[in-house]
């Protein structure tokens, strides 16, 4: 059977996979680390870009961070997200939206104060355009917030995932989860963002916690909520519904269940 390579669609989230990362996996591991990326944004931010919005979950919480007198962009690279997130957050005055890629936005020199970047940074093809990118559009002293996931092994969530899905296809196994959480090397992000141009650098680990109401429900979310979807239904040998099973019941015993308790970490930069 004919497959579309890996690469080609680890950064594809259309489909089904805006509802279910939304609402499967966006309160689980995504909306704790939004609160803690909005309170970072620094006071007096005015014209802010937000990069790799996904299905909206930062860009409802720099809203509320926001003065009544400032502007936001939210991007993505997927019209899906993007639709999906117009209609999830709602109609704002001060919030546009914008499909582009954060590798080359087309948008002005120096036009924000501030770029935020959740969790996506891992996905560009060219990391170290998408920093250079950032760092053109900021004017003189702007501030580009972003995390990623720490390695695989410090989630385990994520590392039960990746184990149960590739168990089905030993010949050939699904890679997506090696995308995410391929940004865990500090000292290498600190030089990357300093050779894009950034002059001051910090870092931070950030250790949170949150619940999933079910294992059923977090499996769910773990296998139909990112694009190894796509990869598990290029292979057509096993089933969602088969793998999820399986992760389910990985997830209830070594997890919990009802809820599930989910420990989360992820690294934090500031630069200016």
């Amino acid at each position: 059977m004919n497959k579309p390579a890996p690469g080609a669609i680890h950064a594809q989230f259309t489909a089904s996979i805006p509802r279910n990362y939304d609402q499967c996996l966006g309160p689980v591991i995504f909306e704790p680390y939004a609160r803690d990326l909005a309170r970072r944004l620094p006071r007096g931010a005015r014209r802010v870009l937000e990069t790799a919005c996904g299905s909206g979950i930062v860009t409802r919480r720099l809203l509320e961070a926001l003065s009544k007198d400032a502007s936001l962009l939210a991007t993505d690279l997927n019209l899906a997200m993007v639709d999906h997130a117009r209609e999830a957050v709602g109609k704002d005055p001060r919030l546009s939206w914008r499909t582009a890629d954060m590798c080359a936005t087309e948008l002005p020199d120096a036009s924000f104060d501030a770029v935020v970047c959740q969790f996506g940074l891992m996905f560009a093809p060219d990391k170290n355009a998408a920093l250079k990118e950032a760092r053109r559009v900021l004017e003189p002293g702007g501030t580009f917030l972003a995390n990623v996931w720490d390695d695989i092994e410090r989630n385990r969530f994520a590392q039960i995932a990746h184990q149960v899905i590739t168990s089905f296809f030993p010949a050939d196994p699904p890679t997506f989860y090696q995308v995410p959480f391929s940004l865990g090397d500090r000292p290498r992000m600190r030089q990357m963002l300093r050779a894009a141009g950034f002059a001051e650098v910090r870092d931070e680990v950030v250790n949170l916690s949150s619940t999933s109401p079910s294992a059923e429900e977090f499996a769910q979310g773990l296998v139909e909520g990112n694009p190894v979807v796509a990869e598990i239904q290029a292979r057509g040998t096993a089933t969602l519904q088969e793998i999820e099973r399986k992760l389910a019941d990985r997830i209830r015993t070594e997890l919990g269940d009802r809820p599930v308790p989910v420990k989360l970490q992820a690294l934090v930069f500031e630069a200016r």
